[in-house]
């Protein structure tokens, strides 16, 4: 069966499978001031799938300058490990990298590097960075990744209880070959390190880290393979590709890295790109001249091809079933399909444009169209060295491997070797758990000081705390826990959505990062600016209704506020009866109606006519609706009378 996809799971140590999560929490703004004063304060929370390492050249006989000069030779050194065992590697994001930097007046080497889906490329840095503490007996190494020190999350099982996460920070060291961890001071509270307070420590009192062998063991159990790992880590296999392609790759084989991490992430713009009909260009791959040749492949990336499922889109499809016409294996057929793929939509997707494979790429593009180089011929193609290695690694025996999770394996293995060390080694060290007679009800070795919120002075204070009240406990709970209940699931549900957007922002390009988070600038500041439009017309609204109010222009019944001007002893109920009394029994709610409408606009009228013949709000209001209103026929009279009654008689 094919294994494509768990195989990684075993592969990988940063799965809670087989490790315990240490976790590092964000510092307050409160904390950010002293944090910002440590010497070398790193960000406490790195993105995902990064490894970051730091070297420090401790010896208080060495100047600045001849600091800087053993670190410079550090690089150098790691240079040499690099032609020496990686000539034909394969990273599958970053490269290791250390930088000379200066930090607080003090010369060190630092880098970080995404590794992926390759966990084997975070333990290929353990494994240089612990070699060349040999060669330099004065250099501190540290390093860490997402999940904090994960060197002691691998050796989870040997901790002692007080090496918890709350003060493992800054105390675990990498120094000539072994692993040194700073030991608390003897005080009732332990307190986490800063790393300027490690570095002194080490400075001033170099013999304090302490060497805990049964830590170091399983710290650095994976390490045992190396440098013998780092090929095992390679796959190669002979597939057909576009004469193109395989000169791109012969070129520079480490560009099916970025090749299968874009197929592998492509989103539907960067399908568009393989559909003529749609991106109205030509491609620039074109599925045509197939030759066979040899690929290299991290395990990692070759299952990754492997265990997509996708359907080819018009010439692509259609390439793929000439392959499969001319005998070709249907997975390898596939597998090449899923390669053109990926080159073009790394070459032409602007997202991918600042990436450095894909400007080499259209480089080498550029002189094939000028005519500064060729396309290689059958013959040149037919010298290069082609290797088909076994994929057995990729199957598996489940009978086997259900009988290796129970512990009772016979040793017959059940695909990759790796895979089987590092579940023989999972099963081992939940066997030890099991069997801890130690265990108890608060779990193996009892609760630790530090899980115990010793922070109340309950033994001491004088008032009574409400949530240590039982009547309290229970009357709250009979209270709230159906309304928690619901807005526990309803936050549930919105941290799981939060979740998954983020994780699927997390896989995207740097470059698409970029853009959406413009995009997201902008639509908050669109609905800022709504928002407080929003706020201006309510305001607008507010006073207007209090003017129309004050001149009696919403007032919708003037009949019962004169009645109750003139009945000011009649309660509501008796102006109810009279009411019934008065009206008709055959009376219509129409006339009601009616007499509504005739009241808002006689009310009207009389707050237009308060006006004056000035600016108000009645004027306004129906200015607005389009309506104006006629002279006051009331007005034209009393001004012909007033002429009448100045007439001389006769």
């Amino acid at each position: 069966m094919n294994f494509s996809r768990t195989i990684r799971h075993l592969q990988a140590p940063a799965l809670n499978n087989n490790k315990i999560r240490i976790t590092m929490e964000i510092p307050s703004q409160d904390d950010s001031k002293e944090l910002s004063e440590d010497f070398g304060a790193f960000p406490r929370r790195l993105p995902e799938d990064v490894v970051e390492y730091i070297v420090f050249i401790i010896d208080s006989n060495l100047s600045d300058t001849q600091v800087r000069e053993r670190l410079q030779a550090f690089q150098r050194a790691l240079n040499t490990l690099e032609n020496k065992f990686l000539k034909e590697y394969i990273w599958q994001r970053e490269v290791i990298k250390l930088g000379l930097i200066r930090e607080h007046g003090r010369w060190l080497l630092k880098g970080s590097t995404n590794y992926g889906d390759s966990v084997a490329d975070e333990w290929l840095i353990v494994y240089f960075l612990r070699e060349l503490s040999k060669e330099f007996k004065d250099a501190w190494i540290r390093i860490y990744d997402t999940d904090g020190e994960f060197l002691l999350i691998e050796a989870a099982n040997a901790l002692p209880n007080w090496l918890n996460p709350e003060v493992a920070d800054n105390r675990v060291w990498i120094n000539t070959h072994r692993l040194l961890i700073i030991p608390l001071p003897k005080q009732e509270h332990p307190q986490p390190l800063s790393q300027l307070e490690a570095l002194t420590i080490i400075r001033e009192t170099p013999a304090r880290p302490q060497r805990y062998p049964k830590i170091e063991k399983e710290a650095f159990h994976r390490l045992n393979g190396y440098p013998t790992a780092i090929s095992e880590n390679q796959h190669h296999a002979t597939l057909p590709l576009p004469r193109k392609v395989a000169y791109i790759l012969h070129h520079n084989p480490s560009y099916i890295s970025p090749i299968v991490e874009t197929f592998y992430l492509r989103d539907p713009l960067s399908l568009r790109l393989l559909q003529p009909e749609k991106s109205k260009a030509q491609a620039l791959f074109p599925p045509e001249d197939f030759v066979d040749v040899s690929v290299r492949f991290t395990k990692v990336l070759y299952a990754q091809l492997l265990g997509q499922n996708w359907s080819p889109p018009t010439t692509l499809g259609e390439a793929l079933e000439k392959l499969l016409k001319n005998k070709v294996q249907s997975e390898k057929a596939e597998i090449s399909i899923k390669i053109i793929a990926g080159i073009e939509m790394l070459a032409r997707h602007s997202v991918f444009s600042d990436k450095k494979a894909a400007r080499e790429i259209n480089l080498l593009l550029e002189d094939l169209e000028s005519g500064d180089d060729i396309l290689p011929s059958d013959a040149e193609i037919a010298a290069w060295p082609q290797r088909e290695d076994d994929e057995s690694w990729l199957n598996i025996d489940y009978e086997e491997f259900e009988r290796e999770l129970a512990g009772k394996g016979s040793g017959t293995g059940f695909g990759d070797k790796n895979a089987q060390d590092n579940l023989k080694k999972m099963v081992e060290r939940f066997n030890a758990f099991i069997e801890d007679d130690k265990a108890g009800i608060d779990g193996a070795g009892g609760l630790d000081p530090m899980d115990v919120d010793d922070d109340s002075d309950a033994e001491n204070r004088t008032w009574e705390d409400p949530e240590d009240s039982d009547e309290e406990k229970g009357k709250f709970k009979e209270e709230s826990d159906g309304e928690n209940s619901e807005d526990d699931r309803r936050a549930d549900e919105e941290f799981s959505e939060y979740e998954k957007a983020h994780e699927k922002f997390m896989m995207l390009p740097a470059a698409e990062k970029a853009l959406l988070l413009d995009e997201a600038r902008e639509l908050a500041i669109t609905e800022e600016a709504e928002q407080e439009e929003d706020e201006e017309i309510q305001k607008l609204s507010e006073m207007m209704e209090a003017e129309l109010f004050g001149h009696g222009a919403l007032d919708l019944d003037p009949k019962a506020a004169k009645s109750a001007k003139a009945n000011p002893g009649v309660s509501t109920k008796d102006k109810g009866k009279a009411k019934a009394v008065e009206e008709p029994e055959d009376s219509d709610d129409d006339d009601d109606i009616l007499d509504d409408d005739y009241n808002l606009a006689q009310n009207m009228l009389k707050a237009f006519k308060g006006q004056a013949g000035m600016a108000g709000p009645a004027g306004n209001l129906m200015g607005m609706m389009g309506l104006q209103f006629p002279p006051d026929a009331d007005d034209e009279h009393k001004q012909i009378g007033k002429g009448k009654g100045k007439a001389p008689t006769q």
